[in-house]
């Protein structure tokens, strides 16, 4: 993990500056952009480890730095937001980031962020190579691909993590918090609200030409059914 290049992206150069210091500290490498087309050309170019994000950029703003990153990259994205409501979380989470924090933060929170999201691409996942069949969908692990009802369908890497994880557990019904610990790991810091995002994101790839449905088991969690 030490030596990862992290990408920073705000234009507020002193949060520029105090997350270089801590990052650095931590023995990472720090590149910095300003507005989000100089980010879009960095992330490109120099391919870092992660993206800590701001929201509020000049030229292009953080959620379209997100979405056109996430039609190129899986790279993991922290999102800053300066609003202390769950608007931009929500959106953010929507768009692909993988966590956020709000403004102002602790520094040694963002760094603890960052190496527990870095230490989980270290681990090496346990999966089949086998294809997992759930009724008309079909999910390839090794390949990372899916089909419904004979059609292949795009999903985000966390979405995914999770349909996958539900075809493992087929039936059995998941709360939000074994979700959390299953598909974003023990050591993720969101809420499960996260969970609650991507579920409805997933279920729109789903519904209308699969006989597969996710259910929701009031107060308690999701299950997968055919």
């Amino acid at each position: 993990m030490t030596g990862e290049r992290i990408l920073v992206v705000d234009d507020e150069t002193n949060i520029i500056d105090l997350t270089r210091l801590y990052l650095e500290r931590e023995g990472f490498r720090v590149e910095a952009a300003t507005d989000g087309a100089q980010a879009l050309e960095k992330i490109r170019k120099l391919e870092p480890a992660l993206v800590i994000l701001d929201i509020m950029l000049p030229e292009v703003d953080g959620f379209e730095v997100c979405r056109q990153t996430r039609a190129e990259s899986d790279v993991p994205i922290i999102m800053l937001t300066a609003r202390d409501d769950d608007i931009d979380k929500i959106v953010g989470l929507e768009l692909g980031a993988d966590d956020y924090l709000t403004k102002p933060f602790n520094p040694r929170e963002l760094v603890a962020r960052v190496k527990a999201i870095l230490r989980r691409l270290e681990r090496t996942p346990q999966v089949t190579d086998r294809p997992l069949h759930v009724g008309d969908v079909t999910i390839d692990p090794s390949r990372r691909e899916v089909i419904v009802a004979g059609e292949p369908v795009s999903l985000r890497a966390k979405e995914f993590d999770l349909l996958l994880t539900f075809a493992e557990h087929k039936g059995i019904v998941l709360k939000r918090e074994q979700l959390l610990d299953l598909v974003w790991g023990y050591d993720f810091y969101g809420q499960t609200r996260t969970v609650d995002v991507h579920v409805a994101h997933v279920r729109k790839r789903l519904s209308g030409s699969s006989i597969v449905r996710i259910e929701t088991v009031t107060g308690v969690g999701y299950k997968l059914m055919a």
